[in-house]
């Protein structure tokens, strides 16, 4: 008969990403991890992996990537500040997302949509600059 600090010792990787919150239901990990984009110790892995602490979890989520480093081990999902507390993500990870997340706002500030349509005036004025510069 296995004791309850066993049962939370032994967690598969899937219920372990679940339990942290990352994905919001375990179907939506074990397919993340099934198309690699869950790797487990730099190795690629199967969702029923057995998860121990201080090991190196990569996930990538959409644009972002994050490398988290188990502190806790529980089979629960709780409250997203308990779950906060089940890993600690390194600071290059904290610091290429926050790069990453100021390039994709400044790329999007650049082709940012004119605030309004151009006049009758303006498209005459376009087209006078057009004609005068070859275009």
């Amino acid at each position: 008969m296995t004791s309850a600090t066993d049962r939370e010792e032994r967690v598969r990787l899937d219920k372990w990403l679940w339990a942290a919150r990352f994905y919001k239901t375990r179907s939506l990990a074990k397919l993340a991890i099934e198309g690699g984009k869950v790797h487990y110790n730099d190795q690629r892995c199967k969702p029923g992996k057995l998860v121990e602490l201080g090991d190196k979890v990569k996930l990538r989520q959409g644009f972002q990537e994050r490398f988290v480093i188990i502190d806790q081990i529980s089979d629960r999902r709780r409250s997203a500040p308990e779950a906060q507390m089940l890993y600690h993500e390194t600071e290059e990870s904290v610091t290429a997302r926050e790069d990453l997340a100021w390039q994709r706002k400044t790329m999007q500030a650049a082709h940012m949509p004119p605030a309004r349509r151009p006049s009758k005036k303006d498209r005459r004025n376009i087209q006078r600059f057009k004609d005068q510069n070859g275009m």
